[in-house]
């Protein structure tokens, strides 16, 4: 599901761009010291001196009980805490953003502390460092046979900035528009030193096949969202950026507009069949690792998986399971209601972004789609599961114009590895495997 264990880790999350614009007071210099104060009291396993500085929501979110749990689970993942390398705050309006970068034994992690004008902790969030090690250009991509062009689009209020690879040559030239798993992705769908989007854009375009990405609402827009947290549906997280990037490949300048494709890799995969009915022109659909089940099952096979693979479970673990067994419970129960409190539902999502998925069965949809399918599949993929695959398969089979496609090497970013992938894995630099681009630019070409 990309970065979605860890993106929406609090009720306020908040995925920051580098280049966020100051305010003229600047950041406050006493912020940084209190988050290592508050990095080092989780590694201290002092959860409750950790959340003293929480405000309301956050305390509701995530009490002390709820943080340990989280922590271990980061620990268990990424190994213990070396040391905290730096510390970055950066102003936004009416917020400060401490990121303390921290290496772990196995992988180096941004922890975010988002601070009120009050100075209390708004917002919590832990993700894979944006200093991580750069990822090499895939050896297949030849940089020379295209070009990159930068293009803003979409409506004023959530305009976003995005990369366009197009081939060298007059065209017109089939295209691509890249649509991001869970989280607050990049254009490049960065996760550690990794970049499957970027290595899927320069692969394809030196195929002759133009590729459109862009950053994602979430995190180029993040405060904005958290204002309107309430509301948020995945037709805000996701679904409308991705027919506005079609609808501008098609009036683009040497884009065949009768071949734009649209690719969405995990949760995108899963809105795959949303997407196309609010726009049936689309030329056809990639699914990578498209998440086919409920996503709060989702959710908790991830989290069930990585718990156990020490072999057993805590007993702060088993406490965790249980708690998000009743979230996901909740989720599930007709009487969900829009006042249900995020903090009692999974990940902390607020109940409009759960009610809007309600009976929602991607393959089922999938379906009535009377344009061509090409579903990929990582058979080392932990997040996205076989079971999501072999869904997708068993209702789309009798289908026409539906390929399927299984990698046995590939985890959740199409990057090959061997034994049982790990999250630990995503911190090793690799690249999108070739045969998947190969693949996928073949059967762009034969939909004519």
């Amino acid at each position: 599901m990309g970065k979605l264990a860890l993106a929406w880790t609090a009720v306020f999350v908040v995925a920051l761009p580098r280049d966020a614009a100051a305010e003229e007071t600047g950041p406050r210099p006493d912020l940084a010291a209190s988050a290592e104060r508050f990095v080092a009291r989780l590694e201290q396993g002092d959860f409750a001196g950790a959340a003293k500085d929480f405000d309301q929501t956050m305390a509701r979110a995530m009490p002390p009980e709820k943080l340990e749990g989280a922590w271990k689970s980061i620990v268990a993942q990424s190994g213990p805490l070396k040391r905290r390398a730096r510390v970055d705050v950066v102003k936004v309006p009416k917020y400060d953003v401490a990121v303390v970068t921290c290496e772990f034994e196995k992988s180096t992690l941004d922890v975010k502390v988002v601070y009120d004008a009050e100075g209390k902790v708004t917002g919590l969030w832990f993700a894979p460092s944006e200093s991580a090690a750069k990822c090499k250009p895939p050896p297949y991509a030849d940089q020379d046979s295209f070009e990159e062009k930068e293009i803003r689009f979409g409506s004023w209020l959530w305009a976003l900035p995005g990369t366009l690879a197009i081939p060298r040559g007059d065209g017109p030239f089939p295209a691509v528009v890249l649509v991001h798993g869970s989280g607050p992705n990049d254009r490049d769908e960065t996760i550690g030193p990794n970049k499957p989007f970027r290595d899927l854009a320069w692969g394809l375009a030196s195929q002759g096949i133009a590729v459109f990405r862009y950053e994602k609402r979430t995190k180029k827009h993040a405060l904005k969202l958290a204002a309107i947290r309430e509301s948020v549906t995945v037709k805000e997280e996701t679904i409308d950026d991705a027919l506005a990037a079609v609808a501008l490949l098609r009036k683009t300048d040497r884009i065949d507009p009768h071949r734009v494709f649209l690719l969405g890799h995990s949760l995108g995969g899963m809105l795959v069949p949303r997407i196309a009915a609010r726009d049936p022109e689309i030329a056809g659909f990639i699914l990578l690792a498209a998440t086919s089940r409920p996503l709060e099952d989702v959710i908790l096979a991830q989290r069930r998986w990585l718990f156990l693979l020490d072999g057993e479970l805590s007993e702060q673990e088993q406490t965790t399971l249980q708690q998000i067994e009743e979230q996901v419970a909740r989720v599930k129960d007709p009487q969900l209601s829009p006042q249900t409190p995020a903090a009692d539902l999974p990940l902390g999502i607020h109940p409009a972004y759960w009610l809007d998925l309600r009976g929602y069965d991607p393959p089922e949809a999938a379906k009535h789609l009377r344009r061509p399918l090409l579903v990929l599949h990582g058979q080392r993929d932990y997040q996205v599961t076989m079971e999501d695959f072999d869904r997708w398969r068993a209702a789309l089979s009798a289908r026409d114009h539906v390929q399927f496609k299984l990698y046995p090497k590939c985890n959740h970013l199409f990057v090959e590895g061997a034994g049982q992938s790990r999250p630990a894995e995503y911190q090793t630099p690799g690249n999108v495997a070739r045969p998947v681009v190969d693949d996928i630019a073949h059967w762009i070409g034969e939909q004519r």
